[in-house]
């Protein structure tokens, strides 16, 4: 998992409400057990029309934010089912922070597990974020997981809370598998020894 420091980058605005996975990331992409390609799908239905043409009025088909790194949302964002692929399809579209009021639980934890940031602040500062954000590409949102701040394109800092041991993981890089890794050496020294006291087993 690649770890999480800053990032200043691009905003795309999304104010809808209760955005829900399936809106993320539709069922028919849920084959795959793949991490990567799903971006190419990322919010298809809302996206492109069923012939495959692009829904030019969509926030991400639009010049400005096609390359957006960060998504400042409407409350309860990644609602509905509890699929990982809707984090997936954030990250390989290129997605590495969402800011909004709030997450749904098991969205916002597949998101720490998958390298994405989910910053949680008040009405008012999504608010601000979100107008900086409607501004284009020429706004540049910055995230800083240090020092725990979201700063707008025009110097306003916004601060957010964290679970300390999340931010170790995202700054480290470190998923599930990355934080068993880095207890190998006690691992091997228990198997070892168990294997001295009970050689049946």
């Amino acid at each position: 998992m690649d770890a999480f420091t800053t990032l200043t980058g691009i905003a795309a605005p999304m104010p809808l409400l209760n955005i829900d996975t399936d809106m993320i990331i539709p069922k028919q992409f849920l084959k795959t057990i793949h991490r990567s390609g799903l971006g190419k799908n990322l919010f298809d239905e809302m996206r492109f029309r069923p012939d495959g043409t692009e829904v030019a009025d969509f926030v991400l088909n639009q010049p400005a934010w096609r390359h957006a790194e960060i998504i400042v949302a409407g409350d309860n964002f990644g609602c509905g089912s509890s699929r990982e692929h809707a984090p997936w399809a954030l990250l390989d579209f290129g997605i590495r922070c969402v800011i909004s009021t709030g997450f749904a639980d098991i969205f916002y934890n597949n998101c720490f597990k998958n390298g994405i940031l989910p910053v949680v602040l008040p009405p008012d500062a999504v608010a601000v974020l979100m107008a900086d954000a409607q501004r284009g590409a020429n706004a540049r949102i910055a995230v800083d997981l240090p020092a725990q701040t979201v700063t707008t394109s025009d110097g306003q800092v916004f601060g957010f809370e964290i679970d300390p041991h999340r931010k170790h993981c995202l700054l480290n890089g470190l998923d599930d598998i990355g934080l068993t890794l880095e207890k190998v050496a006690a691992i091997d020294s228990y198997e070892a020894r168990q294997g001295t006291l009970r050689p049946w087993a």
